[in-house]
C-alpha cells in the first residue's frame, strides 16, 4: 500500500510540473519572444488609420460590394468573411451547388465589370479560398477590376495601377505561388485619395 502511494505522489507531482511548465511557463515564453520579436504579427497585423482607429487586418478579407471598390473573393466563411466562422465550403467538384454558384458568380462578375460573354474570368473572381478569408486577389483580377473602380471614381486607370502595384505582395518566400493584392489595403488606398 506504501508503494502505491508513493506512485501516486510521483504521479501526481509529475503532473503538476508538467502543467506548470507546458501550461504556464512555456506559453508566457512564447508570448514573450513574440511580442518582443514580432510585435505587429503577433498582434494580428492590424491596419490602423493616422487616428488609431483599426480598419482591418492585412491577414483577413473583407467584403466590399459597391463600385468605388475592388472586391475580393468570394466567401464562404460564416454568413460572408466572418473571421470567427473560418471555412472552406466543404463543396466539391463534382457538386451542381457549387458548380451553379460559380456560374452565378461568372456571369454576376462579368456583368459589374463590364466583360463580354467569351472572356475568361479569373479562377479567385467566382472561387472562396480554403479559410474564405483570404485577403489579396491575382494580378489580372485587379485588372479587370479597373475600370469599373476608376469610373466610379473618376480617377486615371493609371493611378489605380500603380496603387495596385503598392499594395501587391510579391511570392512567398520570393518563390513560392504567385503575387497577389491585397483587396483591403487597396481600397483604403483608394479612400485616402477623395
Amino acid at each position: 500500500m506504501k508503494a502505491l502511494f508513493s506512485e501516486i505522489r510521483g504521479a501526481v507531482f509529475a503532473t503538476l510540473m508538467l502543467a506548470i511548465v507546458c501550461c504556464g511557463l512555456y506559453p508566457l515564453v512564447v508570448f514573450g519572444i513574440a511580442q518582443a520579436l514580432f510585435r505587429h504579427k503577433a498582434n494580428g497585423s492590424l491596419i490602423v488609420d493616422q487616428d488609431g482607429t483599426v480598419r482591418g487586418s492585412k491577414l483577413l478579407a473583407q467584403g466590399f460590394t459597391a463600385d468605388k471598390y475592388f472586391h475580393p473573393r468570394p466567401s464562404a466563411a460564416g454568413n460572408g468573411y466572418d473571421a470567427a466562422n473560418s471555412s472552406g465550403s466543404n463543396l466539391g467538384p463534382t457538386s451542381e451547388k457549387l458548380n451553379d454558384a460559380i456560374k452565378d458568380r461568372v456571369a454576376a462578375y462579368r456583368k459589374e465589370n463590364g466583360l463580354n460573354e467569351s472572356e475568361a474570368v479569373p479562377a479567385d473572381a467566382v472561387t472562396t479560398s480554403g479559410s474564405g478569408l483570404d485577403p489579396h486577389i491575382s494580378l489580372h483580377n485587379a485588372e479587370l477590376q479597373t475600370p469599373r473602380v476608376a469610373k466610379a471614381r473618376a480617377v486615371s486607370e493609371e493611378k489605380l495601377r500603380e496603387l495596385i502595384q503598392q499594395n501587391t505582395d510579391g511570392p512567398d518566400l520570393g518563390i513560392l505561388g504567385d503575387p497577389g493584392v491585397n483587396v483591403l489595403r487597396l481600397n483604403l488606398a483608394l479612400d485616402q485619395l477623395r
